[in-house]
C-alpha cells in the first residue's frame, strides 16, 4: 500500500553515545521546531526508550510532504550537529497505517 494521500508513521531512532545523550537532544531541538512548521507535519515528537535510545515519532499527511521533508533545512542542519554523537546510525522506518476498530483510536 502506497497511496501517496495516506498518512505515513516513521519511527526513528537515535542511538547516543552515553557521554553525548544531552548533546543528542540538544542537536534534535532546534530540528523538531523548524520541522513543526513544515507542511504535512502532523507529529514530531521525541521520547525516552528503556535501551537508552531516542525515539522520533512522526506522522506525515502524505508521501510527497514526508520527502519534501527530508529534503528541508531542518534535516540538513541535524546531520552535521549529530556528527561524532552517536553509536550507530539512525535507524528509520516508513509505516503505513491500517486502521482497525475505532478510528479515532485505530490510527494515529
Amino acid at each position: 500500500m502506497s497511496d501517496a494521500t495516506v498518512p505515513v508513521i516513521v519511527t526513528a531512532y537515535f542511538f547516543p553515545r552515553p557521554d553525548a545523550r544531552d548533546q543528542v537532544i540538544a542537536a534534535l531541538e532546534p530540528a523538531i521546531a523548524g520541522v513543526h512548521q513544515e507542511d504535512g507535519c502532523e507529529l514530531y515528537a521525541i521520547h525516552d526508550a528503556p535501551d537508552g535510545s531516542i525515539v522520533m515519532l512522526e506522522k506525515w499527511t502524505s508521501v510527497e510532504l514526508l520527502d519534501a521533508h527530508g529534503q528541508g533545512e531542518p534535516v540538513r542542519r541535524l546531520g552535521p550537529a549529530l556528527e561524532g554523537l552517536l553509536e550507530r546510525p539512525v535507524e528509520v522506518t516508513r509505516l503505513v497505517p491500517r486502521p482497525v476498530g475505532d478510528p479515532d483510536k485505530g490510527a494515529l
